[in-house]
């Protein structure tokens, strides 16, 4: 079993950032943040396996967010700079114990956090 705990979000001015941060316990081969904007569907943000270090990232934040890994610390965070108000959503912490599948597709991930707010205003 895996369990997961998402914090950080907030509300931030465009331009700003903010840092979020999942803590996590057993074992899992990939960590990944999703977004859930009101009536669009959950969109993989980012990814890192968790043992090379390696990141993937959606097209819409390349050069904007940064995932990373604490590994002591069992905590993942997703830095997100120059944040746009199209990037307001509901953000979600997901882990997944298989290498395989598409990264971003949230039905390859079994075990999810309750999600935290990030709103961004114009």
């Amino acid at each position: 079993q895996v369990h997961v705990v998402e914090s950080g979000g907030g509300s931030v001015q465009a331009g700003g950032s903010l840092r979020l941060s999942c803590a996590a316990s057993g074992y899992r081969a990939r960590m990944a943040w999703f977004r859930q904007a009101p009536g669009k569907e959950r969109e993989g943000v980012a990814v890192i396996y968790t043992g090379g270090g390696y990141t993937y990232y959606a097209d819409s934040v390349k050069g904007r967010f940064t995932i990373s890994q604490d590994n002591a610390e069992n905590t993942v965070y997703l830095q997100m700079n120059s944040l746009k108000p199209e990037d307001t959503a509901m953000y979600y912490c997901a882990a997944g114990k298989s290498y395989g599948g598409t990264w971003f597709l949230a039905s390859n991930y079994a075990y999810w956090g309750q999600g935290t707010q990030v709103t961004v205003s114009s």
